[in-house]
């Protein structure tokens, strides 16, 4: 296997870039403009406030806010002292924040007061009232009650000399965990995926010579929880030296903006993005000279957009990773034709081995149906507080189980077929029915539900939930709908419910998830 070069963690390569070329856009927002200089030293002033605050090796420290440069300082300053960052999704409901914040026990959180519509300050005391473990909160932006203010704590750090700062970087190992981000498994409880600094290094390395842009410049509007965000964007941006542009949210109009003010080199996103990006009314506008590269991830592109997105930009990348494996780790070829782009994942990384197994344990032969699998030190270190869930992720041989079933073409190419759970995906988010239901069935007026995922035009997947209540007179769709924006994020939220008074069942007693995608799929042009 090929070797690659790399640096012991992620801020080496933001100071490195800060002495060869200071003056280069690091960051952009909002109008304004952070140089690699500028950036470095702000950095370095936030790692310096969180040893003031005495933040030890190991300690998570948590962050509640969108896609804007104070995400990407704190993440930078914190692994930077060897702590372990997480980031929280500004649409989480409470029960959401609540249960990751007390599986990490984070020390310290960083959060906006605010953002658009929705206000935290509540959400944030409840989480200091049940959790002891937040000893600090720090409002990024506006104030929030028994927090202090950004300003006040990097003022802390004057305290703390370089000396000190140096003497923590160098107890850092490359295999030390960096980075904590949240994954649902099939049964919907969220686990927090341990990543380390050498998988972050390492997977932005192989996707920066993958994407091979011959200037970096990238927009970031990402929920900062998702490696997405922090890994496959901005790791590989910072990595290629390259100039990030943050939005605070995914709006069509903004990106599009983007493209042509910033002059992006490569636009990027789920299909749902670019195909809503496609049909906006301003896209005419839109100069696409700059772009290099055109890719996407987390669904199939539909033939036709690919031929519309093969106009606007000399190449076209479909990649494929997950949380675990830190990275993409399937590219298709720079020259791809459209079966390539439409139907496979591509080939995996020279970098990263790769294996199809039967059920039988047996590897997969060219066509034989099968899961992926991959294996190498990039991968994720564990599962946080769960021991057997990591031992159940990886073979007796150390490969990591995927969970994702697909076959080897003649050319080497893989096609993805489904999953080994019934997660979905629904505009690039993972969905997991489980924890869908696990909401339904805590009203007090549902016996039993039961979450299937069913086509959409536009989010590639939606869900169906199917609700058993005793007296079906007792519940409305529109109450169920107004249940789950209650303790859902909106994209978990069902686009369809069925209330009915009893689900099929299989002679095992359980659901026949079967029986009510059929039903979902010939009812679901239907009003709901």
């Amino acid at each position: 296997m090929k070797q690659l070069t790399l640096k012991r963690q992620m801020a080496d390569y933001l100071h490195d870039y800060a002495a060869t070329q200071p003056d280069q856009e690091a960051v952009i927002f909002a109008g304004q403009c952070l140089s690699y200089r500028q950036l470095s030293e702000q950095v370095n002033q936030c790692a310096k406030a969180l040893l003031a605050n005495g933040i030890q090796k190991g300690d998570r420290v948590a962050v509640l806010c969108t896609s804007r440069p104070e995400y990407w300082i704190t993440f930078l300053a914190t692994t930077q002292i060897g702590a372990i960052w997480m980031g929280l999704n500004p649409k989480y409901r409470l029960q959401e924040m609540e249960y990751v914040v007390g599986d990490a026990q984070p020390t310290l959180l960083f959060a906006l007061a605010r953002f658009e519509n929705d206000h935290y300050c509540d959400a944030i005391t409840s989480l200091c009232n049940s959790f002891d473990c937040i000893q600090t909160v720090v409002a990024l932006t506006d104030p929030i009650p028994n927090a202090i203010s950004f300003e006040t704590f990097l003022r802390a750090g004057e305290t703390v000399n370089d000396s000190a700062l140096a003497e923590r970087q160098a107890t850092i190992d490359t295999m030390d965990p960096a980075l904590l981000v949240y994954t649902s498994g099939s049964t919907g409880k969220p686990k927090g995926a341990l990543l380390s600094h050498y998988g972050l290094c390492f997977g932005a390395e192989v996707q920066r010579r993958h994407f091979a842009l011959k200037e970096s410049r990238v927009l970031c509007n990402y929920p900062i929880n998702h490696v997405a965000c922090v890994a496959d964007t901005c790791c590989v941006n910072l990595v290629s030296g390259g100039t990030l542009v943050f939005q605070e949210r995914f709006d069509c109009s903004a990106y599009l903006r983007a493209i042509t003010e910033q002059r992006l080199t490569m636009v990027a996103g789920v299909p749902t993005m670019l195909l809503m990006m496609l049909d906006h009314p301003d896209f005419d506008q839109v100069d696409f000279s700059q772009v290099e590269l055109i890719a996407w991830g987390g669904a199939a592109m539909p033939v036709d957009t690919i031929h519309r997105l093969k106009r606007l930009a000399p190449r076209l990348l479909c990649a494929y990773g997950m949380t675990e494996t830190a990275a993409n780790t399937t590219f298709t070829s720079p020259d791809a034709d459209l079966v390539e782009l439409s139907e496979t994942i591509g080939r995996p990384s020279p970098y990263m081995p790769c294996r199809i197994m039967n059920d039988k344990g047996k590897e997969c032969e060219v066509g034989e149906h099968g899961e992926l699998q991959f294996k190498g030190e990039y991968l994720l270190l564990e599962y946080l507080n769960r021991p057997e869930a990591t031992g159940e992720v990886y073979t007796d041989d150390g490969w990591l189980h995927t969970g994702d079933v697909g076959y080897w073409r003649d050319n080497g190419t893989i096609t993805l077929v489904g999953r080994l759970s019934q997660m979905f995906k629904s505009g690039g988010y993972n969905v997991y029915p489980r924890e869908i239901e696990d909401v339904l069935e805590a009203h007090p007026a549902v016996d039993m539900a039961a979450v299937v995922a069913v086509p959409d035009a536009r989010y590639q997947e939606v869900g169906a939930a199917f609700v058993q209540v005793s007296d079906a007179g007792v519940i409305t769709n529109e109450t169920l709908r107004d249940y789950c924006k209650q303790h859902l994020a909106n994209y978990k939220i069902p686009k369809t419910f069925f209330i009915v008074t009893e689900l099929p069942v299989l002679p095992v007693g359980k659901v026949d998830k079967v029986a009510l995608k059929q039903r979902a799929l010939s009812q679901r042009k239907e009003p709901a």
